[in-house]
């Protein structure tokens, strides 16, 4: 909860109280009006200042009826009402107040406007909104054969102190953008557009358009790609953690393959893209070639970027010479691909992500590395022996393990992080407990989960980019016992 959304619930609760327990006097008069004012006061601080969110919905109606509660005097009974019918009145008033109270606190708590970690790098982080179009690939997903395939990119980077403004929002900037994005974000998932609504509180540590720092310029470049049906806006944590290391980070939105996208122009496009189960390998299979040619069609754009030849205040930053990527489960699988066949790409991560061209490649020859899912091994492998497993799955599933313990011949490794589940991978496990509840996420903290897999991360690319060797893939670590290495502690 935000602080004044705490102060006006301890607000509420302390003249709840004092109202019900404390008997009639001159005295008590004075002080309820204080407490009336003090609450007024913290409804309007927090609704001008933080803004109103459904949420709180229940204790503005509770502050609106203590407010009525005092001002009508209901302790001045006539002396005809019967003292039963006093106590009824005042316990049953209390009861249900403190309900109203307590759900609307839990349902704060459980869908909270919630604040990234700080990011650990010494440098200050800008962010610029990009919008690709290759005209070279039409039709991809598009209703119309003619449309050129068209991209979001939003860029992170090292940036130069700030002393003005705010740090851009999580979420579409804009009135406009933000109710397109959430209304077609929200209609991806089934839910009323309303229920989203308080997205636009939540913010990001970096600066719209901030002026790129130079001193340390060109940085290495990290292509970061989502998983299938989110969006980039689920890595906005992990990006802007790497930018604060050193690195420039470009976050791909896979138009159609996203629950929404907004473009320059307030177009929106939600899930389209074709994976209904059915020949499922062929069909990732094509859709993973299409986000294989996302990847280089933005290496392409942003060397562009690069030399001047697109206008933008990032011209010099990229080291083209030490480019990585990664991506969550299917921009994961993409992250694999890209690294095994472009040769600008040095190194790379698969955070949770099958591959879908495991049976295609026997390994991969650069530095990879594996993340997963605690259960991935026992599970994978109890899969693969089972005497009715689909033979086609069974092989699949044996080709990728083969790949993924073989990652450490060539720098890469393959990690399993006890307590992490799928979600535990994005920035999900930080917008709401019931990521865990549901299964999305895993049993660990999510800005533990977050913690463990930022700082292996931007170990990995410090060693393989940067040749800065750390201490944290050589081998199980006791300041993060969750991570098991295989063939360490497996």
């Amino acid at each position: 909860m935000r602080l004044f959304e705490i102060l006006l619930a301890v607000s509420c609760l302390f003249m709840l109280n004092y109202l019900v327990f404390f008997k009639t006097s001159a005295r008590k008069k004075a002080v309820t009006a204080l407490l009336s004012t003090i609450s007024i006061g913290l409804l309007l601080i927090h609704l001008f200042v933080e803004g109103y969110r459904w949420q709180m919905g229940l204790v503005y109606v509770l502050t609106a009826l203590l407010l009525c509660y005092a001002a009508a005097g209901w302790r001045e009974q006539s002396p005809q009402s019967s003292k039963m019918g006093k106590r009824v009145l005042k316990y049953g008033f209390y009861a249900a107040s403190m309900l109203l109270l307590a759900v609307s606190i839990s349902l704060s708590v459980i869908l909270p406007v919630f604040q990234f970690p700080e990011p650990t790098g010494k440098y200050k982080v800008g962010t610029e909104l990009f919008h690709f179009v290759d005209q070279n690939r039409k039709g991809v997903f598009a209703d119309n054969p003619d449309d050129p395939r068209e991209l979001m990119v939003r860029v992170w980077y090292p940036a130069e102190e700030q002393t003005s403004g705010r740090p851009a929002p999580l979420f579409p900037e804009g009135e406009r953008d933000f109710n397109n994005f959430i209304g077609a974000y929200t209609k991806q998932m089934g839910i009323p557009k309303w229920t989203l609504g308080y997205f636009k509180y939540i913010n990001t540590h970096a600066y719209s358009g901030a002026k790129a720092l130079q001193g340390a310029a060109p940085y290495p470049l990290i292509i970061l790609s989502h998983g299938m049906g989110t969006s980039m806006t689920l890595h906005a944590s992990q990006a802007e953690t790497l930018a604060s290391h050193g690195y420039v980070v470009a976050t791909i939105d896979h138009t159609y393959s996203t629950t929404a996208t907004v473009f320059p122009d307030g177009r929106v496009t939600g899930y389209t893209t074709d994976m209904d189960g059915e020949n499922f390998l062929q069909q990732a299979s094509e859709v993973g070639k299409v986000w294989e040619e996302d990847a280089e069609f933005v290496i392409d754009q942003l060397t562009k970027i690069n030399a001047g030849e697109i206008s933008s205040g990032l011209k010099g930053i990229f080291d083209l010479q030490h480019i990585g990527m990664m991506g969550h489960s299917f921009g994961g699988a993409t992250a694999f691909d890209v690294v095994s066949s472009d040769d600008r790409v040095k190194a790379g991560i698969d955070m949770d992500g099958t591959l879908f061209e495991a049976t295609k490649r026997k390994q991969i020859s650069k530095p990879f590395l594996f993340m997963r899912a605690e259960d991935y091994l026992s599970s994978t492998e109890e899969y693969i022996a089972r005497s009715d497993a689909e033979k086609t799955v069974a092989q699949h599933l044996s080709s990728e393990l083969s790949i993924s313990k073989k990652a450490s011949q060539h720098g890469g490794n393959l990690l399993l992080i006890d307590g992490a589940g799928h979600y535990n991978f994005t920035d999900l496990q930080m917008f709401t407990r019931l990521a865990s509840w549901t299964g999305m996420a895993g049993k660990i903290d999510g800005k533990r989960g977050a913690e463990i897999v930022d700082r292996y991360v931007v170990e990995f690319f410090d060693e393989h980019l940067k040749g800065i060797k750390g201490t944290l893939l050589n081998g199980p670590s006791n300041m993060y016992p969750e991570v098991k290495f295989y063939g360490k502690n497996i």
